[in-house]
């Protein structure tokens, strides 16, 4: 296996669960107490800072509430907010949230502005967790296994093609990456190219990532332009981004085009469902939201958090598992709650689903 640029594998063993075993040490008292004995309950309050509502639909509509549904079952005091796509609103927050008291703060970068804010917190001895998306000075990142995520993007590509009869070496493969300042995006890429590139595609055409569906489509639409039209696969990082892509293709009759994505968004799933997406990554927020919340009762309980890998700057790193879901598997992610039957199988969705198992 090629060795991450970003993630050094640790020799641990176990799945991506938090363990806790007693070990000296913690701050901010554990999730029932009021710190002091006077005044506010500042111990138990965990604040939390989403990034956007453009880059996945999946912050407000799946982490914000797993999220205050575990930290309030676990005792918590919850505020969370969404930064909207904006570092001076993301500064703010922290501020506001800050000045008001925090046990434990789980921030989702954005821009780099997650670096700041956890710099202003460990000064004032108060605990952070990089959740989903990696940035210097936090104590725990916890995400899913994100250059596996590429990997199961990669092999989509790589699926789309064989479906297609088109060999690898012989296609024309897109590479839409997603924005370079998210940390996660880097190891999307390279999971993907390590299993793409030892098949032997290379990269026909590759724009600047983003985590824009129009800045995406846009980027798509000039790459094809530059290939005269020829496109076999195209590697995208998100469902998002993948919209966009399969609008062009679309404009321009491409069927049968291998495309991946991630999130299985609402979009995303009807896509797959109707032949224009090859398949997605599903990542169970719920179970990544619960790891989180485990890791913050940890700390504040001054207990032990066992981990899974590390970041190259020796951030250990609390791994969730990802499910690639094609057509055939669609019907789970509606089963367990992540996409709503009524979302996904609209009326010219509705024969697809019914091919595919899909039910209320």
């Amino acid at each position: 296996m090629k060795k991450s640029s970003l993630l050094a594998v640790a020799a641990l063993t176990g799945a991506a669960a938090v363990v806790l075993a007693g070990c000296a040490g913690g701050s901010g008292g554990t999730p029932s107490e009021s710190g002091d004995g006077g005044g506010e309950a500042t111990g138990g309050r965990a604040c939390v800072i989403l990034p956007d509502a453009a880059s996945s639909p999946r912050w407000e509509n799946f982490d914000a509430k797993y999220l205050q549904e575990g930290l309030e079952a676990a005792g918590f005091e919850t505020d969370i907010q969404n930064a909207l796509g904006d570092v001076n609103k993301y500064a703010t927050i922290a501020d506001q949230q800050l000045s008001q008291g925090c046990g434990v703060m789980l921030l989702v970068d954005y821009q780099g502005a997650a670096e700041a804010v956890a710099t202003k917190a460990k000064a004032e001895g108060i605990p952070v967790i990089a959740y989903d998306r990696p940035f210097s000075g936090a104590d725990y990142y916890v995400s899913f296994d994100n250059v596996e995520v590429g990997r199961l993007q990669g092999q989509t590509v790589l699926d789309g093609l064989e479906t297609a009869g088109v060999a690898p070496a012989d296609a024309t493969v897109v590479y839409m990456g997603g924005d370079p300042t998210d940390g996660n995006a880097a190891m999307f890429k390279e999971g993907a190219v390590e299993v793409m590139e030892a098949a032997g595609i290379t990269a026909a055409a590759e724009p600047p990532g983003v985590w824009d569906q129009a800045k995406s489509q846009t980027n798509f639409e000039q790459a094809l332009t530059s290939l005269d039209g020829q496109v076999d696969g195209v590697w995208v990082a998100n469902d998002t981004n993948a919209a966009g892509v399969i609008k062009v293709l679309q404009d321009n009759n491409l069927q049968g085009v291998a495309v991946s994505g991630q999130d299985a968004n609402v979009a995303g799933l009807q896509n797959i469902l109707l032949g224009w997406q090859t398949a997605t990554v599903y990542k169970p927020v719920k179970d990544e939201a619960e790891a989180a919340v485990e890791v913050a009762v940890a700390l504040l309980s001054g207990e032990e958090v066992s981990t899974d890998a590390e970041l190259e700057d020796g951030t250990p790193y609390i791994q969730v598992t990802p499910i690639l879901v094609g057509p055939e598997q669609v019907k789970d992610v509606v089963a367990a709650g992540d996409a709503s039957y009524d979302d996904v199988c609209t009326p010219e969705v509705m024969a697809a689903c019914e091919e595919f198992g899909v039910t209320e």
